[in-house]
């Protein structure tokens, strides 16, 4: 079968990656202890796997079947030979008896798919030990979250009625608990990433995944901070500032999820509102003589998913939604924006959302849709200076609050132009 040397070099490549990412592993864990399955346990079984598959396919039918059979059982005999100190696990196991079948897929031609395979499996082998070090930083709050969050999506959502309610039509299930999906998602990845991060993120990381999370309880925590440590107020303050601005890609990113057309008309006016804080950011950076002291610790950020915050932001929404919805019926759509800068100054993602899907059902002109969005945001940045002034340190409190009084006020000019 001389069409089959290539697939046997080809699997023969595959399976030694596989087992010099498996023998790298075992050796780091284990150092100076026998590994199951390494470079060349690896490269054979993808070689047996491509010419057996061969084989299955031309002559005889069972060869492939068969091998995997083998295989199994020689690694489950191996697995309950005490003896053997270093058998092979769970992973070992898996990992064996997909290079038998990447082999297998070399020689039926579908040489994509078995590299495709071949890669998520080195990729997973690889990253054994950072796993194990990140599932240890978890708490059990983080456990906790994480299993709401899939009772959010995988159990709530598909039970909740798609259909609209009470007067106006004003109350929708599905449509108010698919936005708790969304922003829960969002934060919950923000979080995630710090909680993972920790201490070695630096001032810059700190500030935009602590934005993604939670850029309220980032400001109120770093604005307590430069109190207790005053030499720290101008580090303390670029947090807080990019924090507050990265609310700004936060809601174009949620809003384009649920109506695209509205967060491109939104993009133009955020880049000019985020210019304040960028300028500042490229000062601070180039000029200003910043102090070899580190952030002491990351900002004590909660965990945004649990049922009762999720709870929380489904009844935020559903009411301003409602009283979107009663604005349009009533004719009184210039109440929209009031409505606005009261529902920016506690939650800006709630009356974007609403804005977005009101939008999109053809209740809303774009242009107003844009302007409540832009309005809510400008208040929010409002919002956190006033914290900031409330809660910091001298230094803090005068740069957090022109930069974020310049941001609102560069927010509200781009009115004239949406």
């Amino acid at each position: 079968m001389p069409d089959l040397i290539g697939p046997i070099f080809a699997s023969a490549g595959l399976g030694a990656l596989i087992g010099l990412i498996r023998q790298w592993s075992e050796q780091v864990e284990k150092e100076n202890k026998p590994d199951f399955g390494g470079v060349r346990t690896h490269t054979l079984w993808a070689i047996l796997g491509c010419i057996s598959a061969e084989v299955s396919r031309d002559f005889l039918p069972l060869a492939f079947p068969l091998v995997i059979v083998a295989v199994a059982a020689h690694l489950i005999a191996a697995g309950w030979n005490t003896a053997q100190a270093n058998g092979p696990g769970s992973t070992s196991f898996a990992a064996s008896l997909l290079t038998l079948f990447i082999g297998a897929l070399v020689a039926w031609d579908q040489l994509q798919v078995a590299i495709v395979v071949g890669a998520l499996t080195m990729v997973l082998i690889g990253l054994k030990q950072p796993i194990h070090e990140w599932t240890k930083a978890f708490t059990p709050a983080d456990i906790r979250g994480t299993l709401q969050f899939v009772a959010i999506t995988g159990v709530i959502l598909p039970l909740v009625p798609d259909k609209d309610y009470g007067p106006f039509g004003g109350f929708n299930p599905f449509s108010t608990w698919m936005m708790v999906v969304l922003i829960s998602g969002l934060g919950f990845g923000g979080y995630v990433a710090m909680r993972l991060l920790g201490s070695r993120a630096g001032i810059l990381v700190t500030s935009l995944l602590g934005g993604l999370a939670s850029s309220t309880a980032l400001t109120l925590s770093f604005s307590k901070c430069s109190k207790s440590q005053p030499r720290l107020s101008s580090e303390y303050a670029l947090a807080v500032i990019i924090a507050s601005t990265v609310m700004l890609p936060r809601v174009v990113i949620l809003v384009g999820l649920v109506n695209p057309q509205l967060a491109w008309k939104l993009v133009p006016a955020f880049l000019v509102t985020a210019l304040p804080a960028g300028l500042y950011a490229i000062w601070y950076y180039c000029f200003q003589k910043r102090t070899k002291h580190k952030l002491s610790e990351p900002p004590a950020l909660k965990n945004p998913l649990s049922l009762f915050t999720a709870i929380k932001f489904a009844a935020l929404y559903a009411a301003v939604a409602f009283l979107v919805k009663a604005a349009t019926a009533l004719d009184w759509q210039a109440g929209v924006l009031p409505l606005s800068f009261i529902s920016g100054l506690t939650d800006t993602i709630a009356i974007s959302l609403s804005m977005a899907d009101g939008q999109h059902a053809g209740e809303l002109d774009m242009s107003l849709a844009a302007k409540a969005v832009i309005i809510a945001t400008a208040a929010n940045s409002l919002l956190k200076a006033a914290l900031a002034v409330g809660l910091g340190s001298p230094a803090l409190k005068t740069q957090v609050a022109l930069i974020l009084g310049l941001t609102a006020a560069t927010g509200a000019a781009t009115l004239l132009f949406v």
